[in-house]
């Protein structure tokens, strides 16, 4: 009962979310049917918990949610494009890092690295 009030909320919340941004106005009606669906659904994919079991996985991966959403194109392409920025902003990050630690490791920026490499490039030529 607890986990059904949950989702209402959070249903609620995103056609709030919705209704401000294209504005529309959802009735409680509407809210209640598609926290009903939502529910409904998750308790039909509950199965899908079970399937990463039995693969051995304690980890759902991206791929396993894009395909439980296959029978929605939109959310299908929805939750691929969130997932491409997930993990173009990831490898963003992690270059980031790399180029502070391998500058902190020398005592120089990467700039100063740079300039470094080509003094040292300049001297050898003369």
């Amino acid at each position: 009962q607890r986990l059904k009030a949950a989702v209402h909320y959070t249903v609620g919340c995103l056609c709030q979310d919705v209704a401000e941004d294209k504005d529309v106005q959802f009735s409680k009606q509407t809210i209640a049917a598609i926290s009903e669906i939502t529910f409904r659904q998750c308790g039909t994919d509950g199965y899908f918990l079970i399937l990463c079991r039995h693969a051995k996985r304690s980890t759902v991966t991206t791929e396993d949610v894009k395909l439980l959403a296959r029978r929605s194109n939109s959310l299908l392409k929805y939750i691929t494009e969130k997932s491409e920025e997930l993990a173009s902003s990831n490898m963003e990050q992690r270059e980031k890092k790399k180029k502070k630690s391998s500058a902190a490791k020398g005592g120089r920026t990467a700039g100063e690295q740079e300039a470094a490499v080509t003094e040292s490039e300049d001297s050898n030529m003369a």
